[in-house]
């Protein structure tokens, strides 16, 4: 029985330093970088020039001195296995950026082996920098450069763009450059894809629902919509526009627009409209059946209030 006893004590404390060892692992994995003395910027992937650099720090102590608002900018090599949201709202909150008491700062977030990119932004900001507009902001400033391993560009316009909305909020000037737009050429292609190829592939979809059989009709169009969509999905994700809720939401919208191409054709309604367009064909109106449908310190911001990531 004392052997027994004395076994089972020897387990417990083996389970236990197992556990500290794994503990001590976990907490060593969960560290993010820590500020450098410029705070502003915190370059630790090495991808900004001392140019721009100056540029954001400059700005940066003018409009921390006149708002207590703070945009700070940190590259990092890698997320060390973390989820890209995550790491941004531990690195904020530890950061303290922006204001204590207004939680007015902004993060501007590239983590360069992962090749993300994340705004993550102050409840006091919240208003102004909108998951929206941070969401365009990159697809229009950032994300185009970047995929050109442009790094400077990329962030320079990224920030003089948050920079300029942020001085319009408190109707300031601290000195903010021009930030240049530029389309990424896959986005060019994008729309007119999604909006002048797919109608027209809907109407004929919807023409050969029209000949099935009344039991088939239901499921061809439910098929159909569902592929439609979830290629959509993929395919926004892939280019990496939007977070989840702006692809779903672009996704809904999409399939409803074609629903629309789809009825039209099902109705046999190809003379008018956007099939006339597309080449004509015979009109009917008989209908098959349809679906209806301050200084380089932190302030003390506890928190991101919201933000958007994209892949580049």
């Amino acid at each position: 029985m004392l052997a027994s006893n004395k076994k089972l004590k020897f387990l417990l404390k083996i389970f236990i330093i197992i556990i500290i060892i794994i503990g001590t692992f976990n907490i060593k994995s969960l560290a993010i970088v820590k500020p450098t003395s410029q705070f502003y910027v915190n370059d630790y992937a090495n991808l900004l020039s001392e140019e721009t650099k100056n540029y954001i720090i400059n700005t940066n102590v003018s409009l921390n001195n006149q708002t207590g608002a703070q945009i700070v900018v940190v590259t990092v090599p890698n997320l060390e296995g973390r989820a890209l949201e995550e790491y941004a709202t531990q690195l904020f909150r530890e950061f303290g950026i922006g204001d204590k008491n207004k939680n007015n700062g902004v993060l501007l977030l590239l983590a360069l082996e992962e090749r993300q990119f994340r705004v993550e932004v102050g409840y006091g900001l919240e208003g102004t920098l909108t998951d929206g507009k941070t969401g365009r902001i990159q697809d229009e400033y950032i994300i185009p450069y970047l995929k050109q391993n442009n790094w400077n560009d990329g962030i320079k316009n990224g920030f003089s763009a948050i920079l300029q909305e942020v001085e319009k909020e408190y109707n300031i000037n601290v000195g903010s450059e021009n930030a240049i737009k530029k389309t990424s050429e896959t986005d060019d292609m994008y729309i007119p894809f999604f909006g002048l190829f797919m109608p027209p592939i809907s109407i004929i979809v919807g023409l050969i629902d029209r000949k099935l059989k009344k039991k088939k009709k239901l499921l061809c169009f439910i098929t159909y919509m569902s592929v439609l969509a979830i290629s959509y999905y993929i395919t926004s994700s892939i280019m990496g526009r939007t977070e989840i809720t702006g692809k779903l939401i672009g996704t809904l919208v999409f399939t409803i627009f074609n629903i629309f191409w789809f009825v039209v054709g099902l109705c046999g309604r190809i003379d008018s409209g956007y099939g006339g367009f597309y080449g004509g064909g015979r009109s009917s109106h008989s209908s098959g059946g349809g679906f209806s449908g301050g200084g380089f310190s932190g302030g003390g911001g506890s928190s991101g209030g919201g933000g958007s990531s994209r892949s580049f």
